[in-house]
């Protein structure tokens, strides 16, 4: 099977990389690259064990910009799929063969994104609208309990999530990549150091093929929100949203009001 993967750690945990890395048998993934952007001997001691799996270790320089490095060697390769991970994630072993039997089914596809949920089995709102600045800004600092419908609208509670669908914004903690579309795109913008080089890679790649939301398969993900729980984290969230509206716009960007209106 022509797929590889990329999984991006720092400082994580053995056990939930060897978990994440138990989804990936090589039967079904033929290489993984574990891009190390903290340089751990422990974490290149486990994936040693794995005869599939290719430890690089990497200067910090940002999420998206390790993931370019397996970008590119998958290129090099002649891969026709690939996958970008978060070590936190975690899936039965047939959701690979699932999702690339789709794809191959759908050659306007440049990129699916299966249901994810969270470890008690609640369905985590993952594909979403493009955002606006005040989209942001309601998430993360306006109390729950207000604005709800506009929060609801964005996350596109409003659609079925047990039917698949066309939309502009996969989250990065599971993205399976038609690799033609990574070459037509240019993979990750490496001016985002963390948080909107998922938005920005499939809003690129939503130009010129299918980003699907397809909920034949479904992946576990213990996701952590950094910015909620670290000042840091949320210091370089905010900068990087900042570059985002810089490039794509913040009031007037007629592409995100296209497309948006028709998942309405």
């Amino acid at each position: 099977m022509s797929v590889s993967a990329s999984i991006v750690t720092y400082r994580t945990p053995d056990d939930e990389l060897r978990q994440c890395l138990g989804s990936l048998p090589c039967e079904h993934v033929r290489r993984i690259y574990v891009v190390d952007n903290s340089r751990s001997r422990s974490t290149q001691h486990l994936c040693g064990e794995y005869p599939h799996v290719e430890y690089i270790g990497n200067d910090n320089r940002g999420y998206g910009a390790a993931h370019n490095i397996a970008f590119a060697k998958s290129i090099a390769d002649g891969t026709k799929y690939h996958l970008v991970l978060n070590p936190d994630i975690c899936f039965n072993p047939d959701t690979i063969p699932a999702l690339t039997r789709y794809m191959d089914l759908n050659p306007d596809t440049g990129m699916v994104q299966p249901k994810i949920v969270n470890p008690d089995g609640s369905l985590q709102y993952t594909v979403r609208m493009l955002p606006t600045p005040w989209d942001l800004i309601l998430r993360r600092f306006v109390p729950q309990k207000l604005f709800t419908a506009r929060r609801h609208r964005y996350e596109l509670r409003h659609l079925n999530h047990d039917q698949e669908f066309d939309v502009p914004y996969h989250q990065g903690s599971f993205m399976l990549i038609r690799t033609e579309a990574l070459q037509n795109t240019g993979g990750f913008d490496e001016r985002f150091f963390m948080y909107p080089e998922d938005i920005d890679l499939t809003r690129r790649i939503h130009e010129r093929y299918r980003t699907m939301y397809v909920p034949i398969a479904t992946v576990v993900h213990k996701h952590r929100a950094a910015s909620y729980t670290s000042l840091r984290m949320l210091y370089i969230h905010i900068v990087n949203m900042i570059r985002y509206f810089n490039k794509w716009g913040w009031i007037f960007d007629k592409s995100r009001k296209d497309i948006n209106r028709k998942l309405m």
